[in-house]
């Protein structure tokens, strides 16, 4: 102590100084290292039209460039195929069920904390650049919101460009920014004279290559494919001039269209590609499933931060690190109808793993008689909703390895029942879990409606839906199951 006393006052201060300095630079160093993460989702654009997947007809070169540098998978899943519930999962790690929008159009559970708050508390800034989507404002409240931008003589509307420039110039802090685009999505671009060549066929659509009317939608779904290809082109090149390499880039598109509200993979299947230089081998592939609620425990895995436990996904941060790990062994879908536009009764429930998939189908008109509730006007809507799928069955097994399309239903296959018994019980215990309004009984098929709002109005017609004159209007409040938290 005494010769400690003897120091110098000014080489005291100088000794202190280096010491906090040596501190400043520890912390200086470690916030560095933490990367900017940016997402940008396309909207309504199936997994087969780019060409690092294989469609070598349509334009995406963008999306081909990430995936030369970067990553892409294989296997990565939205669990329903409709706008609002696929967004809502990404942004709160929750499945449909879970978060509670499990139907167009309809807000998240009021209590749920999302992406902003979780990585608020990780030290970013959470940006939503373009469409949302997604409500209610409480649960998603982000630091920075910029709107889709008009133009003239376009189907939709544009990313806002602009701002997105100025952030990425600007920017202090590590941010998780989301670039959701109103691209490709229909209305689409007019092409005249449209040639069938021009567009690739697949199992599934290959029986309209002679439909002008088919053909002339699909070119103008290509040419829209090509104008979001150019936003993405001006993003990565205003990534490229501002921010440095620590920043991680993943493209995806929240569903495909041609299996839009269905638990087909060319609905619930989604592109997913990643660049993150200096981390991700370029060029690589993997093929282990992921899934949309993935993503936010893998940003807070990413951020320092860990998955809290009422999280449905998982990190996959070490698949972007190299190694070949599992992240999860099952992936689960959800089909909701009401509340879109036909509205009719035919609620679906899917599971999958790298192979098999099962498919429940629970107002199929193998079991409409039972799930009858011997109120006429009650029955008219359940009926009817059987007979709009009257071509699908109560049960769907494939076998995706050897029939990737979906085309051979093998759910009777005597071989097969022992796979089917597995999933089928996997999915149960996995509806039970997200507090699903249905269950493994036949007989139980209610109809749903928001609390305390109008509802879905299934009475009644809407553009594409007419119902008869006797039965409009005849469902009370009683007829339908209350969806809290709506």
């Amino acid at each position: 102590m005494r010769r400690f006393l003897k120091i110098p006052i000014f080489v005291f201060l100088a000794i202190l100084f280096l010491g906090c300095n040596t501190v400043i630079s520890k912390e200086k160093k470690r916030y560095v290292k933490k990367p900017n993460l940016i997402f940008y989702l396309a909207d309504d654009q199936d997994v087969y039209d780019y060409g690092c997947y294989g469609n070598e007809k349509v334009n995406t070169s963008a999306v081909d460039r990430l995936a030369k540098e970067g990553m892409i998978f294989n296997n990565a899943f939205t669990a329903q195929a409709i706008c609002a519930p696929s967004r809502s999962q990404l942004f709160t790690g929750k499945y449909p069920l879970k978060n509670g929008c499990f139907a167009n159009h309809t807000a998240t559970r009021p209590d749920i904390k999302s992406v902003t708050t979780q990585m608020k508390n990780l030290g970013y800034e959470v940006v939503l650049a373009g469409k949302s989507h997604v409500k209610p404002a409480n649960v998603y409240q982000w630091d920075r919101e910029w709107e889709p931008v008009p133009k003239k003589d376009v189907p939709r509307d544009y990313i806002p460009l602009d701002s997105i420039e100025g952030y990425f110039k600007t920017s202090k802090k590590p941010f998780c920014m989301f670039i959701t685009s109103k691209y490709p999505h229909g209305k689409y671009f007019d092409v005249d004279n449209p040639n069938a060549e021009d567009i690739k066929f697949y199992p599934f659509n290959e029986n309209k290559k002679n439909n002008p009317e088919y053909i002339k939608s699909k070119a103008g779904y290509y040419r829209s494919i090509e104008e979001d290809n150019a936003q993405i082109e001006a993003v990565l090149k205003l990534v490229d001039d501002y921010l440095h390499d620590n920043t991680l880039f993943i493209y995806s598109a929240d569903h495909g269209v041609s299996g839009k509200f269905t638990v087909k993979d060319i609905g619930l299947k989604v592109p997913f590609v990643v660049r993150w230089p200096k981390v991700i081998k370029p060029g690589t592939t993997s093929n282990q499933l992921i899934h949309y609620t993935d993503v936010l425990p893998t940003f807070m895995n990413i951020a320092g931060g860990k998955s809290t436990g009422d999280l449905d996904g998982n990190s996959f941060l070490p698949i972007l690190q190299g190694e070949d790990v599992e992240v999860n062994k099952y992936v689960y879908g959800v089909r909701t109808n009401q509340n879109i536009l036909n509205s009719e009764i035919f609620p679906s429930r899917m599971i999958r793993d790298k192979r098999y998939k099962y498919i429940r189908n629970f107002n199929s008109i193998e079991v409409v008689e039972q799930n009858l509730t011997g109120k006429p006007n009650v029955d008219y809507f359940i009926k009817r909703g059987a007979n709009a799928h009257k071509n699908e069955p109560l049960e769907e097994l494939y076998d995706l390895r050897n029939d990737p399309f979906e085309q051979n239903n093998i759910a009777q296959n005597p071989e097969l029942q022992r796979i089917k018994e597995e999933l089928k019980q996997d999915l149960f215990s996995w509806m039970k879990a997200q507090g699903d309004f249905l269950d493994d009984s036949v007989g139980n098929m209610p109809i749903i409606t928001p609390k305390g709002k109008k509802g879905f109005k299934l009475d009644q017609d809407t553009p594409r839906r007419k119902i008869p004159d006797s039965i409009k209007n005849t469902l009370k409040k009683n007829d339908y199951t209350i969806i809290e938290h709506w």
